[in-house]
C-alpha cells in the first residue's frame, strides 16, 4: 500500500493557465488589432523609429530539392543597391535575373541547390547598399516542390495535390485556400501545415473535409492533422488564417505525406526559439544512453536506473507519467535538466523527486524538490504597457536545478508535461539527465531595444548593418549551469576591416553584460561571418564558449498591434556600409584609458561630429557599463564638444577596469538616399564609442 506525505511547499500556479493567460491576452490584441487598427498610431503617420535597416521579408517559393535550380522572387524592406542574395549554407547559390519588372524592395534570383545539399533550414539574406539585411529562413526539402497558384480559393477550383509533396503558398485576406488530393482506403496520412514554424505571420488554421467539402477534422492551432481514410477518393484541405488575415506575409508551407501505421512523424523543419541557445550542454552525446521504458506511470513500474544516467524519452498518452527509481546516499548532490521545449516542443516539464520510506506495511512518499521553469536571466518586456524590458525569452519551461539527497535509501523522480493533460502525441520528447556537477554557462544576445523619446513601442530586427562611425549594442544574458558563478569576458572575433567590439564583462554572480560593436567612420564597406564569444576561468581552466544571436522574425511598429515573434540565428553577419554614415559620432577626446583613483571625480571630454541635423538641441543619455548605470548626462546635440562627469565616489565605483558608453534617443533629420531631397525626421538610438576607464585603489593614510 502506498501512501503519499505532502511536504509544506507554497501552492504553485501551473505553467498551464500562465501560458494559456498569455495566449488569451495575445489572441486579444491581435483580434483588437484588427477591429481597432484605425485607432492605432503608426510611425508611418508621424514621427519613424529606427534609422532604416535592410529586412529580407519573403522568399517565394520558401524552399526546394537539392540538385534543382529555380527562380526565387524576395521582398523586403530598403533593399536598394541590393548586389546579392546568399545563403547561410555555401551549397545554396544565386545569382539575380535581370528584368524590367522589377521594382524597389523587390528582386528575382535564379537559385541552385547543390546535390549534397542536406534537408532542413537554412538562412537567405540580402546584401544591400546599407548592408546585410536580416535573414528569412529557406529549407531544404527531399519531397517534390510546388507553388500555388492563385485563384484556388473554392471548393470547384481548389489545387491539386499528389501524395508526398510539399506546396508553397501565401493566404490571401479574408481567403481559404483549397486543396484536393487522392487516397486509398486505409492510407495514414500526416498533414503539416508550416508557417510559425518558417517565421510566417501565419496562425493557421488546416481543416480536411471530405469531396463534398463537409468539415471531417480541424486543427486550430497550427498544428499536423493525422488523418486515416476510411474509404478511397477525394479529400479537400482547407487552409486560412485564424482571424482572416492574410498577403504576402501570411505564407505556409503544405506538407502532405504518407505515414504507415506506427510510425512516429517528426515534424517539419521549424527555427529555433530563443530559449534553445542554453540547449544542449556541451560534451553532450547525440545519442542518449537509455531509453524511457513504459509502462512507468505508476510506483509499481517505475523504471529502474542508478545514477548518473542520461535517457531519452516521450511524453506520448494523454497526462502520461514517466517514473525512474534510484538508490541514494545521504548528502549526495546532483544536478538534473530536462530538455523538451529547448527541443521544439508544446511542452511544460515538472519533476517531482521523493523519497521512499517504509512505515510498517505502508510505503510513504516524502518530497525532496520540485523543480520546474528556467527563469529568465533578465526581465521580460510585456504588451500590457509601455516597454519595460527586451522582448526576449532567454529563459524556459524546461528544467535545470539540484537536489541533495537527505539520508541513505531509494528515490523516485516523477516527470510529467504541464500541459499534455488531454494530448496524445508521441512527437512531444524529452532528453532527461542527472549528473554530478559540471559547471558551465550558455550566452545569447541581441541588439539593445530601448524607449525612444517619441515612445518606442517596437520590436524591429536589427541586422549587425553598420554606418561608419556608428555603435551597435548588444545584451548579453547568461544561463549559469550546475552553480558556476564567476565572471565572463564578452569578445568578437572575424569582423569586418574597420569594425571593432568592446565587451563589458559580465560580473561574478550576474546574468547581464553587453558587447559594443564600433564601425569606424572610414570603414570600407565589408561584411563577414562573425563570432560572439565569452570566456571564463572555470575549475583553473579557461573556457571558451558561443554566444548566440537573436532576432525579431518580423518589423513590429507598434506592439500593442501585433505580439512580437523573436527567434535564435543560425549565424551572425556583420556587415559596413562603406557609403552611409551615422548622424552623429560621439567619442573620447583621446582613444585611451582614462584613469582615476577611487573616489575622485573624473572628467573626460567628449567629441562630437555631427553629420545631421536634429531636431532638439539636447539629448538625455544613460550609460552602459557594470557601476555607472545610474549616470545620467545631458548631451548637446547643437554643440561640436562636451564634458562628461564622472563622480566616483557618488557612482561607488570600485577598483578596477571597466567599459562604459553613453546612449540615448535623438530626432535626426534624414535623407533616406544622400542625392535625395526628401528629409524626414526619424528617431534613433545614438551610442557613444565605448571608453576605457580605470580605476585605481584609493592609497589609505
Amino acid at each position: 500500500m502506498f501512501v503519499k506525505c505532502q511536504s509544506a511547499r507554497p501552492p504553485r500556479i501551473s505553467r498551464r493557465w500562465v501560458r494559456l493567460s498569455r495566449w488569451l491576452v495575445a489572441s486579444l490584441v491581435v483580434l483588437l488589432g484588427v477591429s481597432l487598427g484605425s485607432f492605432s498610431v503608426s510611425p508611418a503617420s508621424g514621427q519613424s523609429v529606427i534609422l532604416p535597416m535592410p529586412r529580407l521579408l519573403t522568399t517565394m517559393p520558401m524552399g526546394g530539392n537539392p540538385g534543382a535550380t529555380f527562380e526565387v522572387i524576395v521582398t523586403g524592406q530598403h533593399l536598394d543597391g541590393a548586389s546579392e542574395l546568399r545563403f547561410s549554407d555555401s551549397r545554396v547559390t544565386a545569382t539575380p535575373v535581370v528584368t524590367s519588372e522589377a521594382s524597389e524592395g523587390t528582386g528575382r534570383y535564379q537559385v541552385t541547390i547543390a546535390a549534397d545539399c542536406p534537408s532542413g533550414l537554412v538562412e537567405a539574406t540580402m546584401l544591400t547598399r546599407l548592408g546585410v539585411s536580416s535573414p528569412r529562413v529557406f529549407t531544404i526539402s527531399t519531397l517534390p516542390e510546388v507553388t500555388q497558384t492563385a485563384g484556388s480559393l473554392t471548393l470547384e477550383t481548389a489545387f491539386a495535390l499528389e501524395l508526398d509533396s510539399v506546396c508553397n503558398a501565401t493566404i490571401p485576406p479574408r481567403g481559404i485556400n483549397h486543396y484536393r488530393f487522392q487516397c486509398e482506403q486505409g492510407q495514414r496520412v500526416i498533414i503539416d501545415c508550416a508557417a510559425k514554424g518558417i517565421e510566417s505571420k501565419l496562425n493557421p488554421v488546416l481543416i480536411l473535409a471530405d469531396q463534398q467539402g463537409r468539415d471531417v477534422v480541424v486543427e486550430r492551432r497550427g498544428d499536423v492533422i493525422d488523418f486515416t481514410a476510411p474509404e478511397s477518393g477525394s479529400y479537400v484541405i482547407k487552409v486560412h488564417d485564424l482571424t482572416f488575415k492574410g498577403g504576402p506575409e501570411y505564407f505556409c508551407r503544405l506538407y502532405l505525406r504518407r505515414a504507415s501505421a506506427d510510425e512516429i512523424v517528426s515534424p517539419s523543419p521549424r527555427i529555433a526559439n530563443v530559449s534553445s541557445f542554453s540547449w544542449p550542454p556541451v560534451g553532450l552525446s547525440e545519442d542518449p544512453a537509455a531509453i524511457e521504458q513504459e509502462p512507468n506511470n505508476t510506483l509499481a513500474d517505475a523504471q529502474a536506473v542508478t545514477l548518473p544516467f542520461d535517457l531519452s524519452g516521450r511524453f506520448a498518452a494523454a497526462a502520461d507519467v514517466d517514473m525512474f527509481r534510484f538508490d541514494g546516499k545521504q548528502g549526495e548532490v546532483w544536478w538534473i535538466e530536462v530538455a523538451s521545449e529547448r527541443l521544439g516542443h508544446p511542452t511544460d516539464p515538472s519533476v517531482l523527486i521523493q523519497r521512499l520510506a517504509q512505515e510498517g506495511d505502508q510505503t510513504t512518499l516524502h518530497d525532496v524538490v520540485e523543480l520546474n521553469d528556467i527563469a529568465s536571466p533578465v526581465k521580460v518586456s510585456t504588451n500590457h504597457y509601455a516597454y519595460d524590458g527586451p522582448p526576449y525569452q532567454a529563459g524556459s519551461p524546461d528544467v535545470l536545478g539540484q537536489f541533495v539527497l537527505p539520508e541513505d535509501g531509494q528515490y523516485v523522480i516523477r516527470l510529467v508535461d504541464l500541459f499534455g493533460g488531454t494530448r496524445n502525441d508521441p512527437r512531444c520528447g524529452y532528453r532527461l539527465l542527472v549528473r554530478r556537477a559540471s559547471p558551465d554557462f550558455a550566452l545569447v544576445s541581441w541588439a539593445m531595444h530601448m524607449e525612444l523619446r517619441n515612445g518606442d513601442r517596437n520590436a524591429v530586427s536589427k541586422p549587425l548593418a553598420l554606418r561608419g562611425g556608428s555603435t551597435m549594442p548588444l545584451e548579453v544574458v547568461v544561463i549559469r549551469r550546475d552553480g558556476f558563478q564567476g565572471p565572463i569576458e564578452l569578445f568578437a572575433e572575424n569582423l569586418p576591416d574597420g569594425v571593432t567590439a568592446q565587451g563589458i564583462t559580465i560580473a561574478e554572480g550576474q546574468n547581464r553584460g553587453h558587447l559594443l560593436v564600433t564601425a569606424d567612420p572610414g570603414a570600407p564597406a565589408g561584411n563577414t561571418r562573425a563570432r560572439l564569444l565569452g570566456r571564463a576561468l572555470i575549475d583553473g581552466q579557461q573556457v571558451v564558449r558561443e554566444c548566440r544571436l537573436a532576432s525579431m522574425a518580423w518589423p513590429v511598429d507598434d506592439h500593442w498591434n501585433e505580439i512580437p515573434s523573436p527567434r535564435l540565428l543560425q549565424s551572425i553577419d556583420v556587415s559596413v556600409s562603406g557609403t552611409e554614415l551615422a548622424p552623429v559620432t560621439i567619442t573620447a577626446r583621446e582613444r585611451k584609458v582614462w584613469q582615476a583613483i577611487e573616489g575622485a571625480t573624473l572628467r573626460i571630454p567628449l567629441l562630437h561630429l555631427r553629420r545631421s541635423e536634429f531636431s532638439g538641441s539636447v539629448m538625455n543619455a544613460l550609460t552602459i557599463g557594470r557601476g555607472f548605470e545610474s549616470l545620467r548626462l545631458d548631451v548637446p546635440l547643437d554643440a561640436d564638444a562636451s564634458e562628461a562627469v564622472l563622480d566616483l565616489a557618488a557612482l561607488k565605483t570600485p577598483p578596477g577596469d571597466h567599459v562604459i558608453a553613453f546612449y540615448g534617443g535623438a530626432v535626426t533629420k534624414f535623407r533616406q538616399n544622400p542625392d535625395s531631397a526628401e528629409v524626414r525626421d526619424i528617431a534613433d538610438i545614438v551610442v557613444s564609442e565605448p571608453i576605457s576607464i580605470r580605476v585605481l585603489p584609493a592609497v589609505k593614510p
